[in-house]
């Protein structure tokens, strides 16, 4: 309808930060809406951008509570890789790329911080399956 105001009610405001915030794109709230994306832009700026963000919040507090709680695991290590830095594998590097550069006692204190590392993640999972374990309710 060209040269009609376009004014959004307050049902259209709600279902713009939901749909927002479900990922749909503006083209579609658009058409839903049977406007077009530029007046949805202009006249919905607010409720586009706190419906995404409203929602990658409660996503991300849900997550939070998953990990937090002690009885999902894989939220937790997900939580320690995104937030954390943790990484499936340990990278060691050796200052001289030629071994023939390294003193022997240069390469026992490499080997010896490999062994520290490799018995320290082997307690780190000892004692996450301990935690695992005590957290599982009892079998019926």
């Amino acid at each position: 309808m060209q040269g009609v105001r376009f004014e959004p009610t307050e049902e259209q405001r709600r279902t713009v930060r939901a749909m927002s915030g479900f990922g749909i794109p503006q083209e579609d709230i658009a058409t839903f809406l049977d406007i077009e994306p530029k007046t949805l832009r202009k006249h919905f700026r607010r409720e586009l951008d706190r419906g995404m963000v409203e929602a990658t919040a409660k996503v991300a507090q849900s997550l939070f509570q998953m990990a937090t709680s002690g009885n999902n695991v894989a939220a937790a290590i997900f939580w320690m890789k995104a937030r954390a830095g943790w990484r499936e594998k340990q990278e060691i590097r050796v200052g001289p790329t030629n071994l023939d550069e390294v003193s022997d006692e240069e390469l026992l204190q490499v080997i010896q911080h490999v062994r520290d590392a490799i018995a320290e993640g082997e307690e780190l999972a000892a004692e996450a399956a301990q935690l695992t374990t005590e957290q599982q309710p009892p079998s019926t």
